[in-house]
């Protein structure tokens, strides 16, 4: 795995990380009442996606239960529709999904040590 793909599955956990820490505490209601924690938030899921493009294809292939191109295009939807997006479609990445992404990927670069 190239220096750049592994950089890249790194920040995609920093920025995970961060939407947590965002969320961490709230419910849907006070997520979607503060804008701040709103805005935050989508962020970083943007940058998750802006970053599967630094991804190699045989990294997508040997991991299939990553829905790389699901990421990508959430990203797409966030950065050219941002006033269409739903917030309970992001509470609940937040809350369901967002968690075993980040072990998929911790497990992407610990596979790369051994």
């Amino acid at each position: 795995m190239k220096n750049k793909e592994y950089m890249s599955l790194k920040k995609m956990i920093e920025y995970i990380n961060k939407a947590l820490r965002y969320t961490d505490g709230c419910d849907f209601q006070t997520f979607s009442s503060n804008e701040e924690k709103v805005d935050a938030t989508i962020f970083a899921i943007s940058q998750i996606g802006e970053l599967v493009k630094n991804i190699s294809k045989k990294t997508m292939e040997k991991y299939p239960n990553i829905e790389w191109i699901i990421i990508k295009n959430l990203r797409n939807k966030i950065v050219h529709d941002y006033e269409g997006i739903k917030l309970n479609l992001i509470w609940d990445i937040v809350t369901n999904d967002i968690v075993q992404l980040k072990e998929d990927l911790e497990e992407i670069l610990e596979n790369c040590k051994s």
